[in-house]
């Protein structure tokens, strides 16, 4: 069959309400149908952030999003990463490449600009694929953000593609979020909508068949699925933190993560969420550690505020007791950061210029530099009465960090990361995605304390979830409705 170049905007009603994985689905869908696709989104706002093999940085969920394609990632996948760093203003990506640090008044201006690289980005997709399944961001209704808009319907109508509209209906009143996101587009804007898809619904589709003929007798737009509740899908969660966990062992590590106000790729910690050994939990602003066995430090977008705030809410006594009783602890980049003796901004480059103290449980001392360091790598890990095992994942920072010994614990493609201290208990690395290969995620358990570690296989657990995601779209959405020139790929006559 021979195929044109296609396109599907993937907008929701709100933030959360289904269009990544939407979009995730849709792309293994096509790739296994033999349609060469690719994933985009002009506009992310996310702490959580991939490295693509030439060093750009983008949204991890659009990193999700080619695997689903089966291609590796690209910086024009996603050309615009905000990284928020205060309440009222973020780090500006380009392309890969941070632009400057913009107020959110100031980005709005900068809009108008951004649209260039944006279509530049979406322009090469075009070119090298068949078609390119691109997801919204926020909500398409948010009248405040209509000037120069590139997430939503701004950049729909600058690239003349159909969309559709996916709400959450375990959120309550789907209809009107539905026939009021409509309502509130232009004429032109929802003249484009193809339809919509109601997402996560848990119940007897009968009693929901009356509001759908409501729905599509009042906005003349079809409602081309309800996609069934999926519970236990394993699917890395765009920016909110996800808490959910696989069905627990008999016997279990109890790992410990604070929550920090810029806390950056936490999807760090989805491999043990996914760990039937490990129960892991999720500390925020004013509670208490409860007994554990290791404390994991994430990583931050800004680390000498959140190393203040670590101590404000007194976790730092917390983990000085934790040490006392013999527990473990272990810090990722920022958290890696946080736990040497000192951290040194003297740009001001996360903030207001200035030094701070570290925890001081590692000897090594942190100066952060206008040029953030972004790379894939892959080397080995050995922890105290350990053999080495093999290492992957890519790093993320914007410090340089010195005191790290030729012996380090974690020995990388361009040479040693990491360190261990406090007579081998506290332990920190810059990398990224270190739990996600099954024999490092062994290591560290071990090292904290878990007998007869277990690891399953991360990457097939997320291959698996893929595809199951895939197969309910498939059954569930009438995407022959959606895509009628392939409509003999859909089984449909």
């Amino acid at each position: 069959m021979q195929l044109t170049t296609q396109a599907l905007m993937v907008q929701g009603t709100t933030s959360d309400a289904g269009k990544s994985v939407l979009t995730a689905g849709l792309c293994r869908i096509l790739a296994r149908k033999g349609i060469k696709v690719a994933p985009f989104k002009s506009q992310n706002m996310a702490l959580n952030s991939a490295v693509t093999k030439d060093g750009g940085e983008i949204g991890r969920a659009q990193a999700v999003q080619a695997q689903a394609c089966g291609i590796e990632p690209t910086v024009h996948m996603n050309p615009v990463l905000l990284k928020p760093n205060t309440d009222i203003g973020a780090q500006v990506i380009v392309q890969g490449k941070a632009l400057a640090d913009m107020d959110a008044i100031g980005y709005h201006g900068y809009k108008k600009v951004v649209m260039g690289p944006v279509m530049d980005s979406f322009s090469r997709l075009q070119n090298e694929y068949q078609t390119v399944i691109i997801e919204g961001a926020g909500s398409p209704a948010e009248v405040n953000l209509r000037d120069n808009d590139v997430a939503n319907m701004g950049f729909a109508e600058k690239a003349d593609i159909p969309v559709i509209i996916v709400a959450d209906i375990d959120r309550g009143g789907v209809f009107a979020h539905l026939y009021g996101t409509l309502a509130l587009l232009s004429e032109s804007e929802q003249a484009r909508v193809k339809g919509f898809v109601i997402n996560r619904f848990r119940g007897d589709i009968k009693l929901l068949e009356s509001g759908l003929d409501w729905l599509e007798e009042k906005t003349g737009k079809p409602v081309l699925g309800v996609l069934p509740y999926l519970h236990g899908l394993m699917l890395e969660a765009e920016d909110a933190i996800n808490v959910q966990q696989v069905e627990a062992a008999e016997e279990q590590l109890n790992v410990v993560v604070p929550v920090l106000t810029r806390v950056s790729n936490h999807t760090d910690f989805d491999p043990l969420r996914m760990h039937p050994q490990v129960n892991l939990q999720f500390v925020g602003k004013g509670q208490q550690m409860p007994p554990t066995d290791l404390i994991i430090i994430p990583g931050t977008k800004s680390v000498r505020s959140d190393l203040a705030f670590l101590r404000e809410q007194g976790w730092d006594k917390q983990i000085e007791r934790h040490l006392r009783l013999g527990g473990k602890v272990m810090g990722i980049c920022g958290g890696y950061q946080i736990l040497g003796e000192h951290i040194s901004d003297p740009d001001g480059i996360e903030g207001d210029a200035g030094d701070s103290r570290g925890l001081g449980y590692l000897n090594t001392s942190t100066v952060l530099a206008p040029d953030k360091q972004l790379k894939q790598t892959t080397g080995t890990l050995q922890l105290p009465a350990q053999s080495a095992v093999p290492v992957r994942g890519y790093e993320i920072h914007a410090g340089v960090t010195s005191g790290v010994a030729a012996n380090a614990p974690v020995q990388l493609q361009d040479g040693p990361d990491g360190q261990l201290g406090v007579d081998n208990q506290v332990f920190g690395t810059y990398l990224h995605g270190i739990f996600e290969q099954a024999e490092a995620c062994d290591a560290i358990l071990s090292w904290a304390g878990l007998e007869a570690t277990q690891t399953p296989d991360f990457d097939a657990i997320r291959e698996q979830s893929i595809d199951r995601l895939a197969d309910t779209i498939e059954e569930h959405m009438d995407l022959a409705k959606l895509w009628p020139e392939w409509r003999e790929l859909f089984n449909e006559k």
